[in-house]
């Protein structure tokens, strides 16, 4: 029954999220608004596998997954004979003002496979009426977005499922230990709702400037950083978007700052698991991990679990939970005390299967360096604070290589 696939698609299906090494992939933003995205993985001129991400409803969930289900064992001749009655047949039939996902999800299938044609130069298949509308990362764009991508050999994305547990601190202070060590290191503000990142750093009143129709970023603390905070002309404007506007800015982001060569760039994403954190994960292709960041309370690590969740619904390697605000630092001698409950976050990584990176003391001086917008970790080295953000930071400074990711 429809109704059944539907609840199932709503659920996140099987094939939702980036395919790690595709031959192909597209993405087309359709006239609803919605934006598809497909990839497809070819060997011996069959599709082996077919992934799909949609920012749309459960209709566009639905007609996604369809696409891409239908594909899979199909030549390349015979997926792109693909129609949207066939992905409605696969749906069990859609709503009359949501038929125009089935077509979306046919003609981003379609453009996937000519993607996967041009790169092996194999013959285009011949046109089937009016050219779908592509979306803004199309053509040059999609290239240039490529191009910035290959100069970044790591991608860091730092995700909570909660606000309030000190993510962005994390980040900052990631960004700033990465710097330290000798790395060239990029840090990208991708919460547009609640952008702390400029006032964590001293930047919040600094104009950015563009040269070549490139977005310089700020320098802090050896990092580059840019932020929406920087682009709004008063502290308190609010960001009032919706999915698209937003995936576009962050595309934007991406691709048109000068960013140089970099050896990681860290995403300090919004708390929870909306369009950012999907946008960043389409739009990267594949990155290198995520690091979760928690509290030690029940109420903060049951979201983590929806956190690790989505980075599995997405492909993406969780490469550890760090535990924030776990102890009390004492000012005067240094030493942590657990003055409430601590260990939540290291007992939900080994439930979950995940690396634990270790755990941060609450520390009054790390709030104090945050109100003064100075790095913790770049006063205070040899504090015991510091030396904990070290043990975080140590294994993303051995990241194994990877082959390129596929944005869009």
């Amino acid at each position: 029954m429809a109704d059944d696939f539907l609840t199932d698609a709503r659920l996140v299906p099987a094939n939702f999220g980036p395919l790690r090494g595709a031959s192909g992939n597209a993405r087309i933003t359709g006239p609803c608004g919605d934006t598809m995205e497909i990839w497809i993985g070819v060997a011996d001129g069959l599709i082996v596998r077919a992934s799909f991400t949609t920012d749309g409803c459960g209709h566009s969930l639905a007609a996604g997954s369809a696409a891409a289900r239908l594909a899979e064992g199909k030549s390349l001749d015979a997926a792109s004979a693909i129609s949207q009655t066939d992905v409605l047949a696969a749906c069990g039939g859609l709503p009359e003002d949501s038929r125009h996902c089935a077509l979306l999800a046919a003609r981003t299938l379609h453009e996937a496979i000519g993607d996967a044609r041009r790169r092996t130069g194999g013959p285009q298949p011949p046109a089937d009426g009016a050219p779908p509308s592509a979306g803004p990362a199309a053509g040059d764009d999609r290239a240039a977005l490529r191009h910035r991508l290959d100069r970044i050999a790591h991608t860091i994305l730092v995700l909570s499922g909660k606000g309030g547990v000190g993510k962005s601190t994390v980040a900052v202070n990631l960004a700033v230990a990465l710097a330290r060590a000798g790395r060239r290191v990029g840090l990208l503000d991708a919460d547009l709702h609640g952008p702390s990142i400029p006032t964590l750093l001293r930047l919040a009143d600094t104009p950015v400037r563009m040269e070549n129709g490139q977005l310089i970023p700020l320098p802090a603390a050896g990092v580059s950083v840019m932020s929406i905070g920087f682009l709004l002309r008063q502290r308190d404007d609010a960001v009032v978007w919706r999915g698209p506007l937003k995936m576009r800015l962050l595309e934007q982001f991406l691709r048109d700052v000068a960013w140089g060569d970099l050896d990681d760039l860290v995403i300090d994403l919004p708390p929870g698991t909306g369009d950012e954190p999907l946008s960043i994960c389409q739009l990267v292709g594949a990155a290198d991990g995520a690091v979760v960041v928690t509290t030690p309370q029940d109420v903060a690590t049951a979201d983590v679990r929806r956190s690790i969740g989505f980075c599995r619904a997405m492909h993406l390697p969780v490469l550890g939970v760090v535990e924030n605000m776990s102890g009390f630092a004492c000012p005067h001698c240094g030493r942590a005390t657990d003055i409430f409950k601590t260990g939540g976050g290291e007992r939900l990584a080994a439930e979950m299967g995940v690396p634990f990176l270790g755990r941060i003391p609450l520390d009054p001086a790390v709030g104090e360096a945050c109100d003064r917008g100075t790095p913790f970790v770049s006063q205070a080295a040899d504090s015991a604070t510091a030396r904990a953000f070290a043990r975080v930071v140590a294994p993303l400074l051995n990241l194994p290589p990877r082959s390129r990711p596929l944005p869009v």
